[in-house]
């Protein structure tokens, strides 16, 4: 689009980088875009938001209330919120998602992510105006699995009746969550989102990313977010004992109650994901998430096997058979 490809070369030379070279990064399920830049020797990372689609104000205040925090979130080097772009600190190149797969130590990978957790959630401190990880919100999420996934695999659209007692499901629920008190929840929190700082010190070294939908909500949201990951398979001893570690932090926590409130958002997310996953491909051509879904699946089920989820496991067992639990038929896939 050459009018917009013109106002960001307008924005960089406001920012003193006129004439940088551009390297397009990999896109991602949403709408903003990134590329690399470099000049005279430094580079920095431009963000690409349109802001009929983005709005990058949330991500301003997110990054700068963890950086207040001492967390390493990029810095902001120059913005236009008017028109979408924001230009950050790059970085790197070593996500933990890179380093895993060339071999770096997991444990301590997981670790210092769990310890980033900690150190946030023990300073409790919430940026002004964080909307609430509510009900509706929650909701609204959960039901991506009726309105999308389930169409798609069973052909035909869910009645109203099977829809409200899903619903119900949920909401009964709900009322555990909510009861948790309120703490910043980044909610993409997971191996593609952190970077691997080895310059920096204690959790610092532990880059963030991708934090502009953070809500307020329940702390095990980001933990859950970290140890289930829709993307990548976790050994069952590894997400043990990051909870023990988490849980040794906040002696005074209910662990019961925070391992509940941890299994029910973790079958929220679950169901939210395979119904994303699906919508990308159904209604955005893009297949290429379908096929982390039977591991998604694998994941709801576990979630489930927590007896508070026994409402949403005997709703999914009525509606969802099992050989309808995997990747949906999708044009965009052929």
């Amino acid at each position: 689009m050459p009018d917009r490809r013109a106002a960001i070369e307008a924005f960089l030379k406001a920012a003193g980088w006129d004439g940088a070279d551009h390297t397009p990064l990999a896109g991602d399920a949403s709408f903003r875009r990134y590329e690399r830049v470099r000049k005279n020797g430094g580079r920095a990372m431009l963000m690409d938001a349109p802001p009929e689609h983005e709005d990058v104000r949330p991500f301003l205040s997110i990054a700068r209330h963890l950086t207040g925090l001492g967390l390493s979130a990029p810095e902001i080097l120059a913005e236009d919120t008017e028109h979408g772009f924001l230009l950050l600190e790059d970085l790197g190149e070593d996500t933990y998602t890179r380093m895993l797969a060339n071999g770096a130590d997991e444990e301590a990978l997981y670790a210092l992510a769990t310890d980033v957790l900690i150190d946030l959630h023990r300073k409790d401190g919430m940026p002004e105006n964080l909307p609430p990880y509510d009900d509706t919100k929650l909701l609204e999420e959960a039901c991506l699995l009726t309105d999308w996934y389930w169409p798609a695999v069973m052909g035909r659209e869910m009645t109203a009746d099977a829809r409200d007692a899903y619903v119900a499901a949920w909401q009964s629920l709900f009322p555990r969550v909510q009861a948790q008190p309120a703490t910043l929840v980044l909610r993409d929190y997971h191996v593609d989102n952190l970077m691997w700082l080895p310059q920096r010190d204690g959790v610092a070294r532990c880059g963030l990313l991708d934090f502009q939908d953070a809500v307020a909500g329940a702390a095990a949201y980001d933990l859950m977010s970290l140890l289930e990951d829709a993307r990548r398979d976790i050994d069952e001893g590894l997400i043990g004992r990051m909870m023990e570690h988490y849980l040794a932090a906040f002696p005074d926590l209910d662990s019961d109650d925070f391992e509940a409130v941890f299994a029910i958002l973790g079958a929220q997310r679950h169901a939210k994901v395979i119904g994303i996953f699906t919508r990308l491909c159904v209604r955005d051509g893009k297949p290429v998430y379908l096929e982390h879904i039977p591991r998604v699946w694998r994941l709801l089920e576990r979630s489930c096997q927590h007896p508070v989820l026994a409402p949403v496991a005997a709703w999914l067992d009525h509606h969802v058979p099992k050989d309808k639990r995997g990747i949906p038929p999708c044009p965009a896939a052929t």
